[in-house]
């Protein structure tokens, strides 16, 4: 290769340095471990790599590797690929970060409305026992009935977040924030 040639190879790697480096360093959002995110940002680069491929590449042991690509496979960021005559696994990186950040963050947002709806749900059970009691104080019928209105205030975020979840999943969303940046 000549010293042209070797110049240009040199500036398509660091461009992919570059690129590798940000999405590594910014996955921390998706929960993701640095030895992950480094995974993924390499496997972006790549059609294709088998559990071998990425322990050389990255240099991790076998531990760490199947531990990094089983969290991706989970957030749907890494797939597991069929390759004809090839006994061995190969896992391709999802390159469409429209998808990711639909398929990460629909689910984060699925889990916060349910968990925190289902405790709100019980706890304003728990506050219109306490405003029926008999024993209750005036006191503790206000306080119960002042944290019952608020939580019930509160569901109006929690059935927002699930009409954004569902825009996102229909693709309503790109309606009012068009994918194309040229609009």
């Amino acid at each position: 290769m000549n010293e042209s040639a070797e110049t240009s190879r040199k500036k398509i790697e660091d461009a992919k340095d570059k690129v590798i480096g940000a999405i590594a360093e910014t996955m921390d959002l998706y929960g993701v471990t640095p030895a992950a995110a480094n995974l993924y940002a390499t496997m972006y680069f790549k059609d294709q790599m088998t559990l071998d491929e990425m322990r050389t590449e990255l240099e991790m042991s076998k531990p760490s590797m199947s531990t990094s690509v089983r969290k991706l496979q989970e957030i749907e960021m890494v797939k597991k690929t069929y390759t004809r005559g090839s006994r061995k696994h190969t896992y391709a990186a999802e390159k469409n970060f429209f998808r990711s950040f639909m398929v990460f963050y629909c689910q984060m947002w699925e889990r916060e409305v349910k968990m925190n709806m289902e405790a709100i749900e019980e706890a304003q059970a728990d506050l219109v026992d306490v405003m029926k009691d008999s024993s209750s104080t005036p006191e503790m019928v206000t306080e119960s009935k002042k944290y019952y209105d608020q939580l019930e205030d509160s569901k109006a975020y929690y059935h927002w977040l699930d009409d954004l979840v569902a825009s996102i999943r229909s693709g309503e969303i790109f309606e009012f924030l068009p994918k194309d940046p040229k609009k």
